[in-house]
């Protein structure tokens, strides 16, 4: 009887467990208007994998006509969907960078040290012909909790 009831408790934790691994968790969805077909961030089990974002504000989806604004609103708004997973800058182990004018490099370089200390997390910056919305800045990143 142990050995029926331990091995009917396995066969539920593994049937448990494999429909939840599946389960990935959309996060941030308050970042994008209704409707847009991408997730801000899918938390899977421990690891975030947070969108390409934009500098856009959240309520209004408008772009600041200042890069500086522009750039530090990309990073606030990784900053919404990593507290939405309840996570923050320092689970951040990954970053990715794109930029329209790679001469803005230093000014983005000042502002991503407000937000990311030692130890940095692992960083690709690379310059693009375009980005959508007519954006000069998206950061995607992933964390792990």
């Amino acid at each position: 009887m142990v050995k029926l009831v331990g091995c009917s408790l396995a066969v539920c934790l593994l049937l448990f467990s494999a429909s939840t691994k599946s389960g990935n968790t959309p996060v941030g969805v308050e970042l994008v208007p209704v409707g847009t077909p991408y997730s801000p961030g899918i938390l899977a089990r421990d690891t975030l994998y947070v969108s390409g974002l934009q500098g856009t504000d959240p309520k209004t989806h408008a772009l600041p006509s200042d890069f500086s604004q522009e750039a530090r609103n990309c990073l606030e708004n990784i900053g919404r969907v990593l507290n939405d997973a309840h996570m923050n800058y320092s689970d951040v182990v990954s970053v990715q960078i794109f930029l329209v004018d790679l001469s803005q490099f230093q000014e983005v370089n000042a502002i991503y040290k407000e937000y990311f200390k030692s130890p940095m997390p692992a960083r690709t910056t690379v310059q693009v012909a375009k980005l959508s919305l007519g954006a000069h800045i998206e950061i995607s990143a992933v964390a792990r909790n």
